[in-house]
Formats: C-alpha cells, structure tokens, sequence
C-alpha cells in the first residue's frame, strides 16, 4: 500500500514473511498436535504434504536471511556499484530462485515420507521419512546440516563482519569529526537532533572525499551554528551506528541459537538414532523444536519493529483501515515530511542513507 516502502530490502522481507507465516502454519500444528496425541492421524496425503511444505518454508527462511545479509553488505560496503544492478526486478529473480531450489531441495521428502506404526504398540502411527539406507539418511541430514544452517551461518558471519567493520570505521571518523569541531566550540551545543534513518542499516561510511563547508566564508555566528550542528550530527550518526552493530550481532546471535540444537539433534539421531532418542526424547526435543520455531516470531520484530520507518508506515496503515473515509480526504503531505520520508543525504561521497535500497 506504500509505493516508498516498495524497495528491494522490503522485496527480501516479504518472502522472509512468507516462509515464516509457513513455518507457523504447517510446521507448528502438525508437530504439537501428534506429540500431543502421541499419534498421526492426519493421513498419508497430509505427512508427504506437511513435511514438503515444512522443509520448504524453513528453507526459504533461511535463504532469506542469507540473500538480506548479502543485500545488506552491499548496499553498505559498495553503494555505488551496487546501485546499477541492486534493483526491484533482479530482487524478484533471487527471490524466485530461493523459491525455486527450496522446492527442489525438499523433493525427497515427497519421495520418502509416509506413515509408519510400530508393531509393539499397535493403532499408534509415525510420520516420517523411510530412507532406503542407513547411509543415504545420514548423507540427507549431513547435507541439510550444511545447506541450511553452516553454509548460510558462515556467509552472515562475514556479511555483516565486513559491515560492522565498515561502521566501526565510521564510529572512529565520526569521533574523530566530533572531536575537531567541539574544538571550535566555546560554549555548549545545542540538543541532539534525533536520527531518523538510524536504526536501519543503510548509513554509509564516509570518505574522505567532499569536504566539509569551509567556515572561513561564512561569518563567525553562522560558523558557530555550523559547528553545532556538525557536532550534533556526527554524535547522532556515531549513536545509530552503535545501534545498528548491536543489531547485527543479535541477527547472528539468535540465528545460531535457534537453529543449532534442530539440527545438531537431527544429525545424531541419523548416526546413533538410539543413543539419541534416549537423551532427547521427551521435554529436550520439545524444546528444541520451540527454539527452532522462535526463529519465526523474532525475525520480524529484528527485521521490521526495530526500525523507525517500517513502525511509522505499520502505524499508519493500520490507521487507515480503521478510517475508511482516511484515504479520500487525506491531506497532502507537507515538503518537509517528504524530505523527512525520502532519506537524509548529505553527500553521494559522504554520510549517506541508501534510499534506493531502503530500511531496514
């Protein structure tokens, strides 16, 4: 409903939507309510279709969180060239092609899941993969391993690394600026003013390059003010870039912490399935499949709630649908809260918020 907010992190974000609403959908149902009835009873058609779609939208969650880091990296550490191909329509090929080898990738489990009872407790039955082989199950769990959790986890670590690295460059320019402009100060400045942009993380790391205004030219009140303002700036922008690292060490963070004990189980299981089950049966696998799941209600309050620009438009699109009459006598929006809405941009070589690419 916001043509503003159409960009391409957003693009990235609504599939990150879409295969969380999945997981919430076909994996959370379908494992409580068996473990609760300590039975399958939904049929062959619905075991092959759950466990497809389960493996699927976990798939696709995960290839969107690789695909955001990858956006993220560079949109930040190479803005420009990244602005020739990081458009809208080369988004819509990533996403469709994370769609696309998600669906291949979880084909087996339409091929092998079926419906399984133990012969020592009979009208009791299991949902769950028959795999022709010991070894061929142990290669499937090894390659998931892999696929979805090592491989996308070491490519975040070092996505949002260099990113950290490149604010932390920022952070010791900007108190180096701070530092040299309260130089020029006699008194003190002037309130911070707040950060609109600064809990997303397009702030670009400055260059040397651009200048800064030569204050010699202008008269000494004029330079007084150019100075606190400077000096607020830096300290507003120094402030989100201390923000947005935090952020991404919590992306990293709770990503490992979810998804590390599911897979770590499913692969003991595969190599000493008895061992396995003896040790997690019960309470610790329940648990491990909440962390799994938890992964599904954090990402949108780490990738949507924590910046300022998806709240506001949150806010007010849910205001609208409140107020029917809202959009037929909205009242144009003023040239300041335009400005306010397109991003800050001080330079295209200095302190700038990517807006072509958008929060958060």
């Amino acid at each position: 409903m916001n043509k503003r907010l159409r960009t391409v992190t957003n693009s990235f974000l609504l599939s990150l939507a879409l295969s969380d609403l999945m997981v919430a959908l076909f994996c959370m149902p379908f494992t409580v309510i068996p473990n609760l009835m300590r039975t399958f009873v939904f049929g062959k058609v619905i075991c092959k279709a759950m466990a497809y779609l389960m493996g699927m939208s976990v798939s696709v969650s995960t290839f969107s969180l690789v695909a955001i880091a990858i956006e993220r990296y560079n949109a930040i550490c190479n803005p420009l060239k990244s602005r020739v191909w990081q458009t809208r329509s080369h988004a819509y090929r990533v996403i469709a092609a994370t769609w696309l080898l998600s669906a291949l990738l979880m084909l087996p489990y339409l091929v092998y899941n079926t419906i399984t009872s133990r012969p020592a407790h009979p009208g009791i039955y299991m949902c769950g993969p028959t795999w022709p082989g010991n070894h061929i199950k142990q290669a499937w769990y090894v390659l998931l391993m892999v696929t979805l959790f090592l491989l996308p986890g070491l490519v975040m670590i070092v996505a949002y690394g260099l990113i950290s690295r490149e604010l932390y460059r920022g952070i010791q320019f900007e108190m180096d600026l701070t530092r040299e402009a309260k130089a020029h100060l006699t008194g003190g400045g002037e309130p911070l003013a707040p950060c609109e942009d600064g809990d997303g993380c397009y702030i670009q790391v400055p260059q040397a390059t651009g200048g800064a205004v030569e204050l010699s030219l202008l008269t000494p009140g004029d330079g007084a003010k150019q100075e606190r303002a400077r000096v607020n700036s830096s300290e507003a922008k120094l402030l989100a870039k201390k923000r947005v690292i935090r952020m991404l060490v919590v992306i990293v963070v709770l990503f490992f912490v979810c998804w590390l004990p599911i897979y770590v189980a499913n692969t003991w299981r595969a190599f000493d399935g008895p061992a396995a089950e003896r040790a997690l049966s019960g309470t610790p696998i329940s648990f491990i499949h909440l962390l799994s799941y938890s992964s599904a209600c954090v990402n949108p309050f780490i990738y949507c709630f924590m910046n300022k620009r998806f709240r506001k438009a949150f806010a007010n699109t849910f205001s609208c649908c409140a107020s029917p009459c809202c959009h037929r006598h909205r009242r144009p929006r003023p040239p300041e809260d335009e400005a306010t809405a397109t991003g800050a941009s001080l330079s295209k070589f200095s302190y700038t918020t990517v807006s072509t690419v958008g929060p958060p």
